[in-house]
């Protein structure tokens, strides 16, 4: 058997903070939007809202992006109103991190 993520889930009571900062900030299209239910396109994986509590665990799932200049997809990301760590450059690789509406984290790395 073969498996291919292609879709992650997050669940908010926050719907259109959360459209708001996945679609705006992070600049990703919108590719179903459906009563309580939106899908954007995350390049090969699809990041679906879907209506209702989350009752994430102790350390929550994290969604990592990838770009090859994480510097300016950071400043990009600041100038449209993500709050970002700063660069961490160790290990290989260089990241941020930052939290969308709803807590959930994510990164940017240059990590393939």
């Amino acid at each position: 058997m073969t498996l291919s993520m292609r879709r992650i889930v997050l669940f908010t009571k926050n719907m259109p903070a959360m459209i708001a900062f996945y679609r705006d900030v992070l600049g990703l299209k919108m590719a179903k939007d459906e009563k309580g239910w939106k899908e954007f396109n995350a390049d090969g994986c699809v990041i679906a809202l879907h209506n209702g509590a989350s009752e994430v665990g102790k350390r929550p799932p994290k969604i990592g992006f990838w770009a090859t200049d994480i510097a300016a997809a950071r400043q990009e990301l600041v100038d449209r109103g993500a709050k970002m760590s700063k660069l961490m450059i160790g290990g290989g690789l260089t990241r941020c991190e930052g939290k969308d509406p709803d807590g959930n984290p994510f990164s940017i790395s240059d990590r393939q």
